[in-house]
Protein backbone atom coordinates (compact mmCIF):
# COMPACT_ATOMS: atom_id res chain seq x y z
CA UNK A 1 0.00 0.00 0.00
CA UNK A 2 0.93 3.63 -0.23
CA UNK A 3 0.84 4.83 3.29
CA UNK A 4 0.59 7.95 5.07
CA UNK A 5 1.97 8.37 8.51
CA UNK A 6 0.68 11.22 10.42
CA UNK A 7 3.14 12.37 13.08
CA UNK A 8 6.29 10.15 11.81
CA UNK A 9 8.94 12.38 13.43
CA UNK A 10 7.46 11.47 16.99
CA UNK A 11 8.37 8.98 18.97
CA UNK A 12 5.99 6.55 18.08
CA UNK A 13 5.04 7.85 14.69
CA UNK A 14 8.68 6.92 13.86
CA UNK A 15 8.64 3.44 14.91
CA UNK A 16 5.24 2.87 12.39
CA UNK A 17 7.17 4.43 9.32
CA UNK A 18 10.23 2.17 9.96
CA UNK A 19 8.06 -1.24 10.82
CA UNK A 20 6.19 -0.50 7.25
CA UNK A 21 8.90 0.09 5.41
CA UNK A 22 10.14 -3.08 6.33
CA UNK A 23 6.76 -4.74 5.51
CA UNK A 24 6.78 -3.72 1.92
CA UNK A 25 4.80 -0.32 1.98
CA UNK A 26 5.24 2.87 0.48
CA UNK A 27 5.45 5.30 3.39
CA UNK A 28 4.83 9.02 2.78
CA UNK A 29 5.24 11.16 6.16
CA UNK A 30 4.22 14.01 6.65
CA UNK A 31 5.85 16.20 8.96
CA UNK A 32 6.23 20.15 9.52
CA UNK A 33 10.14 20.60 9.09
CA UNK A 34 11.48 18.49 6.43
CA UNK A 35 15.16 19.38 7.17
CA UNK A 36 14.25 17.82 11.17
CA UNK A 37 12.92 14.78 9.23
CA UNK A 38 15.84 13.54 6.81
CA UNK A 39 16.38 10.52 8.78
CA UNK A 40 12.93 8.82 7.79
CA UNK A 41 13.90 9.58 3.92
CA UNK A 42 17.30 8.30 4.31
CA UNK A 43 15.08 5.31 5.89
CA UNK A 44 12.98 5.31 2.60
CA UNK A 45 10.21 7.24 3.81
CA UNK A 46 8.57 10.06 1.14
CA UNK A 47 8.39 13.30 2.79
CA UNK A 48 5.77 15.75 2.42
CA UNK A 49 5.77 19.16 4.65
CA UNK A 50 2.20 19.58 5.95
CA UNK A 51 0.10 20.92 8.97
CA UNK A 52 -3.10 19.52 10.18
CA UNK A 53 -4.10 22.91 10.83
CA UNK A 54 -3.45 23.74 7.18
CA UNK A 55 -6.17 21.68 4.92
CA UNK A 56 -4.53 22.22 1.62
CA UNK A 57 -1.06 20.56 2.83
CA UNK A 58 -3.02 17.59 4.09
CA UNK A 59 -4.88 17.49 0.55
CA UNK A 60 -1.23 17.40 -1.07
CA UNK A 61 0.32 14.61 1.48
CA UNK A 62 -2.63 12.52 0.41
CA UNK A 63 -2.58 12.47 -3.21
CA UNK A 64 -2.02 8.63 -4.43
CA UNK A 65 -2.59 7.38 -0.67
CA UNK A 66 -4.06 4.37 0.15
CA UNK A 67 -3.91 3.91 3.93
CA UNK A 68 -3.38 6.80 6.79
CA UNK A 69 -2.07 5.44 10.23
CA UNK A 70 -2.47 8.57 12.82
CA UNK A 71 0.11 9.01 15.07
CA UNK A 72 -0.06 12.85 15.65
CA UNK A 73 -0.78 14.32 18.75
CA UNK A 74 0.96 17.97 20.39
CA UNK A 75 3.55 18.63 21.49
CA UNK A 76 4.60 19.23 25.16
CA UNK A 77 5.92 22.72 24.15
CA UNK A 78 2.63 23.28 22.31
CA UNK A 79 1.27 27.08 23.73
CA UNK A 80 -1.97 25.85 21.69
CA UNK A 81 -4.85 24.20 23.74
CA UNK A 82 -5.04 20.37 22.49
CA UNK A 83 -8.33 21.46 21.33
CA UNK A 84 -6.47 23.24 18.79
CA UNK A 85 -3.40 21.69 17.87
CA UNK A 86 -5.18 17.57 18.01
CA UNK A 87 -9.19 18.17 17.69
CA UNK A 88 -9.09 20.75 15.17
CA UNK A 89 -6.33 19.02 13.51
CA UNK A 90 -8.16 15.62 13.29
CA UNK A 91 -11.30 17.21 11.98
CA UNK A 92 -9.66 18.54 9.27
CA UNK A 93 -7.40 15.19 8.15
CA UNK A 94 -10.64 12.65 8.56
CA UNK A 95 -12.41 15.58 6.33
CA UNK A 96 -9.50 15.73 3.70
CA UNK A 97 -9.52 11.94 3.96
CA UNK A 98 -13.24 12.02 2.57
CA UNK A 99 -12.47 14.54 -0.54
CA UNK A 100 -9.27 12.21 -1.13
CA UNK A 101 -11.41 8.98 -1.07
CA UNK A 102 -9.34 7.61 1.51
CA UNK A 103 -11.33 4.59 3.37
CA UNK A 104 -8.45 2.96 5.65
CA UNK A 105 -7.65 4.70 8.64
CA UNK A 106 -5.78 3.65 11.32
CA UNK A 107 -5.92 5.68 14.60
CA UNK A 108 -3.66 5.21 17.64
CA UNK A 109 -5.96 6.58 20.85
CA UNK A 110 -5.87 5.78 24.49
CA UNK A 111 -7.05 3.18 26.93
CA UNK A 112 -10.22 4.42 28.88
CA UNK A 113 -10.77 7.49 27.44
CA UNK A 114 -14.50 7.44 28.14
CA UNK A 115 -13.61 7.35 31.47
CA UNK A 116 -11.99 10.52 31.95
CA UNK A 117 -13.76 13.18 29.36
CA UNK A 118 -12.81 15.70 32.02
CA UNK A 119 -9.44 15.55 30.64
CA UNK A 120 -8.72 17.41 27.58
CA UNK A 121 -6.29 14.89 25.52
CA UNK A 122 -8.85 11.75 26.13
CA UNK A 123 -11.72 13.78 25.63
CA UNK A 124 -10.53 14.30 22.67
CA UNK A 125 -9.28 10.41 21.66
CA UNK A 126 -13.15 9.95 22.69
CA UNK A 127 -14.79 12.19 20.71
CA UNK A 128 -12.33 10.85 17.51
CA UNK A 129 -13.37 7.42 18.11
CA UNK A 130 -16.82 8.23 18.48
CA UNK A 131 -16.56 10.25 15.14
CA UNK A 132 -15.10 7.17 13.17
CA UNK A 133 -17.33 4.69 14.48
CA UNK A 134 -20.18 6.97 12.54
CA UNK A 135 -18.40 7.81 9.72
CA UNK A 136 -17.75 5.42 7.05
CA UNK A 137 -14.08 4.68 7.32
CA UNK A 138 -12.53 1.50 7.44
CA UNK A 139 -10.97 2.30 10.51
CA UNK A 140 -8.84 0.57 13.42
CA UNK A 141 -8.57 2.04 16.49
CA UNK A 142 -6.14 1.00 19.02
CA UNK A 143 -6.04 1.85 22.30
CA UNK A 144 -2.78 2.64 24.09
CA UNK A 145 -1.43 3.44 27.47
CA UNK A 146 2.05 4.87 28.45
CA UNK A 147 4.94 3.53 26.47
CA UNK A 148 8.34 1.99 28.04
CA UNK A 149 10.70 4.88 26.39
CA UNK A 150 8.79 7.33 28.95
CA UNK A 151 9.82 5.21 31.86
CA UNK A 152 13.55 6.10 31.13
CA UNK A 153 13.09 9.98 30.89
CA UNK A 154 10.86 9.96 34.47
CA UNK A 155 12.80 7.30 36.57
CA UNK A 156 15.87 4.82 34.62
CA UNK A 157 17.81 8.39 34.14
CA UNK A 158 17.19 10.04 37.28
CA UNK A 159 18.00 6.80 39.40
CA UNK A 160 21.31 6.89 37.68
CA UNK A 161 21.96 10.15 38.29
CA UNK A 162 20.89 10.18 41.78
CA UNK A 163 18.34 13.14 41.00
CA UNK A 164 14.89 13.00 42.67
CA UNK A 165 12.05 10.72 41.36
CA UNK A 166 8.69 12.64 41.24
CA UNK A 167 5.72 10.05 41.58
CA UNK A 168 1.76 10.63 42.71
CA UNK A 169 1.12 10.23 46.17
CA UNK A 170 -2.73 9.36 45.19
CA UNK A 171 -3.59 5.96 44.81
CA UNK A 172 -0.93 3.81 43.19
CA UNK A 173 -2.08 3.07 39.05
CA UNK A 174 -0.78 0.34 37.53
CA UNK A 175 0.05 1.14 33.78
CA UNK A 176 0.78 -1.62 31.84
CA UNK A 177 3.82 0.25 29.69
CA UNK A 178 4.20 -1.17 25.64
CA UNK A 179 7.51 -0.29 23.49
CA UNK A 180 6.56 2.06 20.86
CA UNK A 181 8.05 -0.78 18.51
CA UNK A 182 5.33 -3.24 19.68
CA UNK A 183 2.70 -0.82 19.34
CA UNK A 184 4.04 0.27 16.02
CA UNK A 185 3.36 -3.48 15.19
CA UNK A 186 0.11 -3.47 16.17
CA UNK A 187 -0.36 -0.50 13.87
CA UNK A 188 1.27 -2.06 10.56
CA UNK A 189 -0.39 -5.34 10.96
CA UNK A 190 -3.51 -3.80 11.39
CA UNK A 191 -3.15 -2.81 7.17
CA UNK A 192 -3.55 -6.08 6.17
CA UNK A 193 -5.73 -7.56 8.56
CA UNK A 194 -9.65 -7.99 7.55
CA UNK A 195 -10.59 -8.94 11.08
CA UNK A 196 -9.33 -5.48 12.54
CA UNK A 197 -11.78 -3.38 10.50
CA UNK A 198 -14.33 -1.37 12.47
CA UNK A 199 -12.95 -2.22 15.26
CA UNK A 200 -11.29 -0.87 18.31
CA UNK A 201 -8.80 -3.06 20.18
CA UNK A 202 -6.69 -2.63 23.44
CA UNK A 203 -2.92 -2.51 22.80
CA UNK A 204 -1.38 -2.78 26.00
CA UNK A 205 1.96 -4.18 27.87
CA UNK A 206 2.06 -7.80 29.57
CA UNK A 207 1.88 -6.70 33.43
CA UNK A 208 0.60 -2.94 34.73
CA UNK A 209 3.59 -1.40 37.07
CA UNK A 210 3.48 1.39 39.79
CA UNK A 211 5.92 3.78 39.68
CA UNK A 212 7.18 2.26 42.96
CA UNK A 213 7.50 -1.06 41.24
CA UNK A 214 9.34 0.80 37.86
CA UNK A 215 11.11 2.49 40.69
CA UNK A 216 12.47 -0.52 42.14
CA UNK A 217 12.98 -2.52 39.24
CA UNK A 218 15.59 0.95 37.94
CA UNK A 219 17.17 0.34 41.69
CA UNK A 220 17.22 -3.02 40.95
CA UNK A 221 19.53 -2.45 37.44
CA UNK A 222 21.24 0.33 38.38
CA UNK A 223 21.95 -0.98 41.60
CA UNK A 224 21.47 2.75 43.10
CA UNK A 225 18.79 3.61 45.68
CA UNK A 226 16.24 6.27 44.22
CA UNK A 227 15.37 9.82 45.88
CA UNK A 228 11.69 9.65 45.78
CA UNK A 229 9.19 12.61 46.78
CA UNK A 230 5.37 11.59 46.41
CA UNK A 231 3.66 14.67 45.14
CA UNK A 232 0.00 15.09 46.40
CA UNK A 233 -2.48 15.05 44.45
CA UNK A 234 -3.98 18.00 45.86
CA UNK A 235 -1.02 19.98 45.41
CA UNK A 236 -1.20 18.68 41.71
CA UNK A 237 -4.81 19.73 41.17
CA UNK A 238 -4.42 23.38 42.76
CA UNK A 239 -1.50 23.72 40.20
CA UNK A 240 -3.66 22.60 37.43
CA UNK A 241 -6.49 25.87 38.69
CA UNK A 242 -3.86 28.24 38.86
CA UNK A 243 -2.40 27.63 35.21
CA UNK A 244 -5.44 27.30 33.79
CA UNK A 245 -5.78 31.11 34.25
CA UNK A 246 -3.33 32.23 32.01
CA UNK A 247 -4.05 31.98 28.12
CA UNK A 248 0.25 31.35 27.57
CA UNK A 249 0.04 28.06 30.26
CA UNK A 250 -3.07 26.81 29.40
CA UNK A 251 -1.58 23.47 27.99
CA UNK A 252 0.46 22.80 30.77
CA UNK A 253 -2.72 22.98 32.73
CA UNK A 254 -4.30 20.94 30.07
CA UNK A 255 -1.65 17.94 30.62
CA UNK A 256 -1.35 18.76 34.47
CA UNK A 257 -5.14 17.53 33.98
CA UNK A 258 -3.53 14.35 33.21
CA UNK A 259 -2.33 13.45 36.06
CA UNK A 260 -6.11 12.54 37.21
CA UNK A 261 -5.75 8.99 34.66
CA UNK A 262 -2.43 7.92 36.22
CA UNK A 263 -2.89 9.03 39.65
CA UNK A 264 -7.02 7.73 40.24
CA UNK A 265 -5.84 3.72 41.59
CA UNK A 266 -7.88 2.13 38.32
CA UNK A 267 -5.01 0.29 36.29
CA UNK A 268 -4.15 1.30 32.81
CA UNK A 269 -5.10 -2.26 31.82
CA UNK A 270 -6.75 -5.27 29.82
CA UNK A 271 -6.96 -8.09 28.30
CA UNK A 272 -4.65 -8.93 25.29
CA UNK A 273 -5.76 -12.40 23.91
CA UNK A 274 -8.26 -11.20 21.60
CA UNK A 275 -5.89 -8.43 19.92
CA UNK A 276 -3.54 -10.83 19.21
CA UNK A 277 -5.67 -12.91 17.39
CA UNK A 278 -7.01 -10.38 15.46
CA UNK A 279 -3.75 -8.84 14.37
CA UNK A 280 -1.85 -12.28 14.10
CA UNK A 281 1.03 -11.60 16.55
CA UNK A 282 2.82 -13.81 18.94
CA UNK A 283 2.67 -12.62 22.48
CA UNK A 284 6.08 -13.83 23.11
CA UNK A 285 7.52 -11.49 21.33
CA UNK A 286 6.20 -7.94 23.25
CA UNK A 287 8.70 -6.04 25.10
CA UNK A 288 8.85 -6.95 29.03
CA UNK A 289 9.16 -3.67 30.69
CA UNK A 290 11.79 -5.44 33.30
CA UNK A 291 13.80 -6.47 30.07
CA UNK A 292 13.35 -3.52 28.48
CA UNK A 293 14.87 -1.81 31.53
CA UNK A 294 17.62 -4.31 32.53
CA UNK A 295 19.00 -3.58 28.30
CA UNK A 296 18.76 -0.03 28.58
CA UNK A 297 20.68 0.23 31.74
CA UNK A 298 23.30 -2.48 30.49
CA UNK A 299 23.64 -0.27 27.45
CA UNK A 300 24.70 2.42 29.36
CA UNK A 301 27.05 0.71 31.34
CA UNK A 302 29.04 -0.18 28.97
CA UNK A 303 29.14 2.78 27.17
CA UNK A 304 30.37 4.91 30.45
CA UNK A 305 32.87 2.21 31.01
CA UNK A 306 33.97 2.86 26.93
CA UNK A 307 34.58 6.09 27.81
CA UNK A 308 36.46 5.87 30.93
CA UNK A 309 39.20 3.95 28.39
CA UNK A 310 39.05 6.56 26.17
CA UNK A 311 39.53 9.28 28.70
CA UNK A 312 42.44 7.48 30.66
CA UNK A 313 44.03 6.35 26.67
CA UNK A 314 44.01 10.68 26.15
CA UNK A 315 45.40 11.37 29.82
CA UNK A 316 47.91 9.21 29.25
CA UNK A 317 49.04 10.74 25.50
CA UNK A 318 49.59 13.97 27.68
CA UNK A 319 52.23 12.34 30.23
CA UNK A 320 56.11 13.79 29.72
CA UNK A 321 57.32 10.08 29.46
Amino acid sequence: MQVLVVGGTGTLGRQIASRAIDAGHQVRCMVRAPRKAAFLQEWGCELTRGNLLEPESIDYALEGVDAVIDAATSRPNDPKSVYVTDWDGKLNLLRACERAGVKRFVFLSLLAAEQHRDVPLMDIKFCTEKLLSESSFDYTILQGVAFMQGVIGQFAIPVLEDQTVWVSGGNPTAVAYMNTQDMARFAVAALDRQETIRRSFPVVGPKAWTNEEVVDLCEKAANKKAKLIRVSPFLIGLTEKIVSFFESTVSVGERLAFAQVVGGGTALDAPMDDTYAAFGLDPSETTKLESYIREYYATIMKRLREMDVELDQEAKKKLPF
